[in-house]
């Protein structure tokens, strides 16, 4: 299934709706402003909780925590490197790595290594809009909770270098 994701509105301190291709709503995203480190809930259109996103503090390097349902499902962890972004990414739902243009926001999630979703700004005219394909099978709210972290992972890097 294929989402649409607003980039501007792509922040931890807003909330904002999460979009299929034809403009209706699959999931309620809140952030929390004043708070510390970055925190995130993902809902479904029924209020439900799904995900949880809590930036862990104290970190040299970037690092966050997936919960689903309640119960841990991933860390998310900026790698050093000197030329491009690269994530190590630790789950409980299987293997994943981010491959391609992460700045771009075009870049493949691979889990044990099949394609999971497909990030892109190519598929949507809109200048702020990109989209996220993802896989049939894949849980969607856990796969848009790791497009999201690693948005906000290059904006807060690019953000810092500018």
């Amino acid at each position: 299934m294929r989402f649409m994701i607003k980039q501007k509105f792509f922040s931890f301190g807003d909330n904002f709706t999460i979009d299929d291709e034809m403009g209706n709503p699959h999931y309620q995203v809140r952030g929390k402003v004043f708070s510390f480190g970055d925190k995130l809930r993902i809902y479904d259109m029924q209020g439900n909780e799904l995900v949880y996103i809590e930036q862990k503090l104290f970190k040299l390097l970037p690092e966050y925590t997936i919960y689903y349902n309640g119960s841990p499902a991933a860390r998310v962890k900026k790698e050093f490197t000197f030329f491009k972004p690269r994530f190590n990414i630790e789950s409980f739902i299987g293997n994943y790595t981010i491959e391609g243009n992460y700045w771009g926001m075009d870049f493949d999630i691979v889990k044990d290594g099949c394609i999971a979703a497909q990030v892109s700004k190519k598929w949507f005219t809109f200048r702020d809009t990109y989209g996220v394909d993802i896989a049939e099978g894949e849980n969607s709210a856990f796969i848009l909770a790791l497009v999201i972290v690693i948005d906000q992972v290059i904006h807060d890097n690019n953000h810092n270098n500018g």
